[in-house]
């Protein structure tokens, strides 16, 4: 259960319109998911909410994620996850990134601060009172804002079944590659803001690493709203023990109308 968070993170962000001075989303945008175990009973919570600041004199995205498990699993695992990213509002390249977790007892306060001319980043760990710089990758961004990033630069329309899309991400102390395949479009059926409602949705496979969490590297799958607002819809994980799932429950302060179709 640690991992509900991290999997509504990596797979939020992911849409666009392909053009950069186009911003797919706006200041006030928020979405509300609801974690289930084994697709039988509510494990957790997770929100995202985006706002617009200034950073050293920049002006920046701010987006605070938020993640908890509730009901009965949280009186034997405890989690409290916090993560945050401040990205140019032009560019997309992230400032700095902060990650404050409690997961059943084990936690994290880091915060990353990345210099792009010098391609570094420089990591606090706070719970460890150190300091390190890592050298980073070409155009590298963190765990959130990486899937901004791809919302305004990302032209799904030219995608074809079985296309994998690459990028570059820094996360903790380490440069990762991160993959996911287009699997094609598909309408499913979920409950949004209280209403049963259908939706035109873009399905992706991401790859992971197989062994303790997932049962193997084609271990998640996700479907995004087929429209300009690319809304994370449902991310399914078959983990090693049961499966996971996170269902988009409610919304705002989306940029763009959201076509809907009532299931009756």
């Amino acid at each position: 259960m640690k991992y509900i968070f991290v999997f509504i993170l990596f797979f939020t962000g992911l849409s666009t319109t392909g053009v950069q001075n186009d911003s797919s989303f706006q200041k006030g945008e928020w979405f509300k998911f609801r974690m289930s175990y084994s697709g039988w009973f509510k494990a957790g919570e997770a929100t995202l909410k985006m706002d617009e600041k200034e950073l050293n004199g920049k002006p920046v995205f701010h987006v605070v994620g938020k993640g908890k498990t509730t009901g009965l699993i949280n009186a034997f695992f405890k989690v409290r996850d916090r993560y945050e990213s401040y990205f140019d509002k032009t560019t997309g390249a992230p400032y700095k990134f902060i990650r404050k977790i409690d997961e059943g007892g084990h936690t994290k306060d880091i915060e990353i601060k990345f210099d792009h001319e010098e391609q570094k980043a420089i990591v606090n760990n706070k719970k460890r009172n150190k300091i390190t710089t890592h050298t980073t990758e070409q155009d590298v961004q963190d765990m959130v804002s990486m899937y901004y990033y791809l919302r305004n630069n990302l032209n799904t329309d030219g995608l074809k079944i079985g296309d994998e899309i690459r990028t570059n991400m820094f996360f903790d102390e380490e440069n990762y590659g991160f993959k996911l395949k287009y699997l094609g479009k598909e309408t499913i059926k979920i409950e949004l803001n209280g209403s049963k409602v259908r939706i035109k949705s873009l399905k992706f496979r991401p790859y992971v690493m197989a062994g303790r969490v997932f049962k193997e590297e084609e271990s998640l799958t996700l479907w995004v709203s087929a429209d300009k607002n690319k809304i994370p819809l449902k991310i399914k994980a078959d983990l090693a023990v049961g499966s996971l799932r996170a269902d988009l429950e409610a919304f705002k302060g989306l940029k763009y109308s959201f076509p809907v179709e009532f299931d009756n």
